[in-house]
């Protein structure tokens, strides 16, 4: 740790984070009972999992995006290919069954 101060010349953000790990690592009859203690500094230092946090949910967030407009250009694709079917059921709608049948007036 540099000095415990921060820009403003207060305490750092993490300096209750190091004051924590450092009474831990002084009581502690082995290193490894303070782990956890070292891992909240570290990551309040560095913020490695809040990074990872950020880019798992940014992934996430992309793929739904994609899911989204693929199943919208399907959508829009079939309603666009798509033609009005006549059934024969009423007489000069306007609408021919076959592509190349000529609509009745």
């Amino acid at each position: 740790m540099a000095s415990g101060f921060s820009y403003s010349g207060g305490p750092s953000r993490c300096f209750p984070f190091w004051q924590e790990f450092a009474k831990c690592y002084a009581e502690a009859d082995y290193p490894s009972q303070c782990l956890l203690k070292k891992e909240d500094y570290v990551e309040c230092l560095h913020h490695t999992q809040e990074k990872t946090r950020a880019k798992i949910l940014r992934y996430n967030a992309l793929k739904k995006q994609q899911r989204e407009a693929a199943e919208g250009k399907k959508e829009a694709d079939v309603k666009a290919t798509s033609q009005p079917i006549a059934v024969g059921l009423i007489k000069g709608t306007g609408v021919p069954s076959s592509p190349g049948e000529a609509v009745a007036p």
